[in-house]
């Protein structure tokens, strides 16, 4: 197979895409594509301060690599969770991130959530309902509460995941299968910043893992290849496999499948659209950030109950 640009020998062959590349106009290509969607989906711009929430695995990392190669003004923020089960998993994973800003001279943001709150992750799953004893719910509704804190307290503009179309397509099919007229509505490249809600963007949600696994090694990025020690067993990975089974019988069903519903929801084709309306949101009386209730919010209700029965 052979590159489609010089005719050299193709490092990566995309079948949806029906195309080829040699490792120096793939690593042109994916910076290219990332910008015209940031700018398609009108992300931000170029004077825009923006946080990357980064995890030490490819897709966050390569995201922060990007932005950086293509001019932006982006700071990384790492979440300390305190998942050292089997493996030094939250360990490693900072040390990859710190290692990545070292080198490349840029700045990372780090907040420890047991430092910060007297509880990790797998403490907190122990003491909440959340999860039914899993980590995975608990962890979610702590990511999201610091990210925003985090992007709120210190002033960036916008926070943007790394996110992939493998994330993306197996969030949309767990919703569609459970039709969760909510969860639908939110879900896209951008959710607009709203009542103390920073504004959050997916800037690499065109992009298959396997696109991105590419990137990341082609461009000598170091990642964490272990999966969350969590995540076995977890409804998403069922969702990607099933996914995965369709996209080797059809190749770019997965594209397919999302940019029908991002075009669906533009056009306004969506019935649960006129059914679902948004709610009113309140400033917590604790930490200050939106919530749906007039009492404490979902996270602050968490950490009140972990420090009452630890």
């Amino acid at each position: 197979m052979k590159c489609r640009k010089c005719q050299n020998k193709a490092s990566i062959h995309m079948r949806q895409h029906k195309l080829a590349l040699c490792k120096e106009h793939y690593l042109e290509w994916i910076p290219e594509q990332t910008e015209k969607f940031i700018k398609k989906y009108q992300m931000f711009t170029h004077e825009e301060n923006i946080l990357v929430a980064v995890s030490g695995g490819k897709d966050s990392l390569s995201l922060w690599d990007i932005l950086v190669r293509l001019g932006y003004k982006a700071d990384g923020v790492y979440l300390g969770l305190g998942i050292d089960e089997d493996i030094n998993y939250s360990h490693e994973s900072q040390r990859l991130c710190e290692k990545f800003a070292a080198e490349k001279n840029l700045k990372l943001h780090v907040v420890d959530i047991e430092k910060e709150y007297g509880q990790s992750i797998p403490m907190l799953a122990q003491s909440s309902h959340r999860g039914y004893g899993k980590p995975c719910a608990v962890c979610g509704l702590a990511k999201r509460h610091e990210m925003n804190r985090v992007a709120r307290d210190l002033g960036y503009d916008v926070l943007a995941t790394g996110h992939n179309l493998d994330d993306e397509a197996a969030v949309l099919f767990g919703n569609t299968l459970s039709w969760a007229s909510e969860f639908l509505l939110r879900q896209g490249p951008v959710l607009p910043e709203k009542n103390g809600l920073a504004r959050k963007v997916k800037p690499l949600c065109r992009f298959y893992e396997r696109e991105m696994t590419a990137y990341a090694l082609l461009s000598g990025i170091e990642y964490i290849y272990e999966e969350c020690p969590f995540a076995e067993g977890s409804k998403s990975i069922f969702y990607k496999e099933t996914l995965n089974q369709l996209e080797t019988v059809r190749p770019g069903a997965k594209l397919i499948f999302y940019l029908g519903f991002l075009e669906a929801r533009k056009s306004g084709e969506l019935f649960i659209e006129k059914n679902v309306e948004a709610g009113v949101l309140h400033d917590c009386p604790k930490c200050g950030q939106p919530t749906s209730t007039p009492d404490f919010c979902s996270f602050c209700r968490m950490i009140e109950k972990a420090n009452v029965e630890a």
